[in-house]
């Protein structure tokens, strides 16, 4: 890795030499415009809009638009003038919960390195750091700019995160806010039931950029002159559920299905009955009513087998016993 920035790190009257190096690193692959025809790259000219003549760098300046056609130019000696105090300093501000910082504010990762004779004081505050469980506020100049950050520790090595200003998050303005909508507690029963049966641990490296996977195993086949292998078809979206109720259900008898788990048995409540519970009373009395009969079905053989048997036994006792067949013939003497 290269260092990107060189400073100190200001923890009271301490001051810890650091590198900053960029913590993160874009995984997307790359595309160039070329002409289609001969694949020769396609490059733009840096043209003014009035004049139309090429502009080189050294001529270009920063404009600020206000407006009617109307723009602010900005030199180098403009910018210079600016108060950046914390221009080669990362200045602590305070030490704060970490759960208090909310996600969104959260921009750019970086690593710091000691330099120097800084490796103890960086050790200090690192582990000291950790024994408090909070995270370092800081404000930090990069690329010419003041930003807020935080340090906190990751795998032993301290790493500031720069964080977009309060002013720059935008406010959700958006209709359903307003609407009395209610969720009913079935509902959100099962929504609940979904949520706990795909709970696991979080682990970034089961994840997979599979589309960038897929888009590399083009690129290599046009390299090596061969097919290229079609992916396996994905599993399209469903469209929207009618039934939230039976969506919720369905969902959840196949996240446990995934896991090899049985299906979840949902005893049952009190409370009024709706639809949706009187449903899944009739479904449930169908499959005991099913299950009742699953026991005659495989006990029927032995009855029948039974009933066969019995006309022997009849004919073998015939044979044996011929006097009992008169016995009928005496019986209207008797009655006369």
């Amino acid at each position: 890795m290269r260092a990107i920035w060189k400073g100190a790190v200001s923890f009271g009257l301490v001051s810890i030499a650091v590198k900053l190096y960029s913590a993160t690193e874009e995984k997307d692959i790359r595309f160039h415009q070329v002409h289609r025809e001969d694949g020769g790259r396609i490059r733009y000219k840096r043209t003014c809009q009035i004049c139309g003549e090429e502009v080189t760098y050294d001529d270009i300046a920063k404009g600020y638009d206000i407006g009617g056609g109307e723009m602010v130019i900005l030199t180098d000696d403009d910018f210079a003038d600016l108060p950046l105090t914390s221009s080669r300093a990362i200045d602590v501000l305070e030490f704060v919960p970490a759960e208090q910082v909310d996600p969104i504010l959260y921009n750019k990762a970086y690593f710091l390195e000691p330099e120097g004779t800084a490796t103890k004081p960086y050790v200090l505050l690192r582990d000291a750091l950790t024994d408090s469980e909070r995270v370092a506020i800081v404000k930090v100049a990069l690329r010419q700019r003041e930003q807020l950050a935080t340090l906190r520790v990751r795998e032993g090595v301290l790493l500031l995160n720069t964080m977009l200003w309060p002013d720059e998050i935008r406010k959700p303005d958006f209709g359903f806010l307003d609407e009395d909508l209610k969720v009913r507690p079935p509902e959100l029963a099962m929504a609940s039931s979904l949520i706990d049966s795909m709970a696991g641990e979080f682990e970034p490296d089961a994840f997979t950029d599979d589309y960038r996977a897929a888009l590399q195993e083009v690129i290599d086949a046009k390299v090596e002159g061969r097919e290229v292998v079609q992916p396996e078809e994905v599993e399209e979206a469903p469209a929207a559920a009618v039934d939230l109720m039976a969506a919720l259900k369905a969902s959840v008898e196949r996240a446990r299905a995934a896991r090899g788990e049985a299906p979840e048995r949902t005893g049952g409540g009190g409370g009024e009955p709706t639809p949706i519970s009187s449903a899944r009373s009739a479904q449930k009395k169908a499959a005991e009513k099913k299950a009742a009969k699953a026991p005659a079905k495989k006990t029927a053989p032995k009855k029948t087998a039974a009933k066969k048997a019995a006309p022997k036994k009849t004919a073998e006792a015939e044979k044996k016993a011929p006097a009992k067949k008169a016995a009928p013939k005496k019986a209207p003497r008797k009655t006369a």
